[in-house]
């Protein structure tokens, strides 16, 4: 690498200059603060552990954005973290289990750190996002995964993000309807993988294909096609009355928590996809997510993952949600405009040396001239001063700058 082009970072991995990073830290703290205000603890995790644990109920999208490493001390793989939730689960399996009645009573944490992946998850996505969320272990009810859609939405909108549309969906209602019908593991994967792009002709012919059953494969079609407004859940309350157990039960789940959902967001644009199936491998029940114009992607998402932490000796039920905090400020409508600072002469007058510490203590920004010169009035505005602190008569006083 030529001295010309040592600065140049890896493709998908970003500095954050001084405006940005206030707008960041600002916006993490202002959600974390919010999430203290619903008892959720925060807790810090490491960025490298153990493969074996970092892994834990993760799928086969999060084992390839794992970047893996051999421990030098163990000779044992290790992976730098592109998730943080197993993690969480570890601490609410293994560290807090006895303090806090593992398996009696739930455990509320929530996070806010720099995960790592090989590649980017999307177009123009950062490889080093800073993930933010909201986990909850120990609760089997719906009244967890209601609180917790309450709670994201509100982290979007304490990020200004205007114009949110949340999308409900069960996995449940397909695994309950594949697993009636008995289709074999390979082509329960293309069925999958035909869902998620909704290739309708190619889900057709999969169906025709693989379920012998009619009244399943009529139900698996019209799954397929079940997405849209709140109209959604009426019909498929309709079409699956005489589904699976398994599947009907799930869709009683999903109107629940929609209810409550509702009752609590009453202006709040909802919608359903029934045959949303992200984090298939991972997720167990309800699945969500927000969506805002704009943008292609979900902005923040969740749902439900049961005994997650049964590798760890605690399988305990579990729901939350995160967000990419970058993405978050980079979407929210809100200026957040730095403080101009107060300079202040290299003097070590002791009345001043006080009056600096008071402004300091009352949040200004004061910053010391240490240049041989005083500044002229054109270099405040380069130094991002709007006031400065002089002496008349004795005594010390902060003046705007002209």
């Amino acid at each position: 690498m030529t001295t010309r082009n040592r600065w140049l970072l890896p493709e998908g991995v970003e500095e954050i200059l001084p405006d940005e990073a206030f707008k960041l830290e600002t916006l993490r703290r202002r959600i974390l603060d919010l999430y203290a205000g619903w008892s959720y603890d925060l807790v810090i995790t490491p960025l490298i552990e153990y493969l074996d644990s970092l892994m834990v109920g993760s799928s086969h999208d999060l084992d390839i954005h794992t970047f893996k490493i051999t421990d030098q001390l163990t000779g044992r793989m290790m992976g730098v973290r592109a998730d943080i939730t197993p993690q969480v689960a570890r601490i609410d399996a293994h560290c807090l289990g006895r303090r806090r009645g593992a398996g009696h009573l739930p455990v509320r944490l929530c996070y806010a750190d720099h995960v790592l992946h090989t590649l980017p998850r999307g177009l123009l996505a950062s490889r080093v996002p800073i993930r933010i969320g909201a986990e909850m272990f120990g609760h089997a009810g719906t009244g967890c995964d209601i609180e917790l859609i309450c709670l994201m939405h509100q982290t979007l909108q304490a990020s200004s993000i205007e114009n949110v549309h949340l999308v409900l969906g069960h996995v449940g209602l397909f695994r309950g309807l594949v697993k009636a019908c008995g289709m074999s593991a390979r082509h329960e994967s293309d069925l999958f993988d035909a869902l998620q792009r909704k290739a309708y002709g190619e889900i057709d012919e999969l169906l025709a294909e693989h379920v012998k059953d009619e009244r399943i494969r009529a139900l698996l079609l019209q799954l397929s096609r079940l997405s849209g407004d709140e109209s959604v859940l009426d019909e498929a309350l309709q079409v699956f009355g005489d589904a699976p157990q398994g599947v009907v039960q799930a869709l009683s789940e999903l109107a629940e928590i929609a209810r409550g959902v509702r009752q609590r967001l009453p202006d709040l644009s909802l919608g359903f996809d029934l045959c949303e199936l992200r984090g298939y491998e991972y997720h167990t029940g309800i699945v969500f997510a927000a969506y805002t114009p704009g943008y292609g992607s979900a902005v923040a998402q969740g749902g439900r993952y049961n005994d997650i932490g049964a590798a760890f000796g605690s399988a305990r039920p579990a729901s939350g949600f995160d967000a990419d905090l970058k993405v978050l400020a980079r979407l929210g409508t809100e200026r957040f405009e730095r403080r101009l600072a107060i300079s202040a002469p290299a003097d070590r007058d002791l009345h001043l040396q006080s009056l600096i510490a008071e402004l300091r203590e009352q949040g200004e920004r004061v910053m010391v001239d240490l240049s041989a010169t005083p500044p002229s009035d054109g270099d405040f505005a380069v130094l991002g001063c709007d006031r400065r602190i002089v002496r008349r008569d004795g005594q010390w006083f902060v003046q705007s700058v002209k």
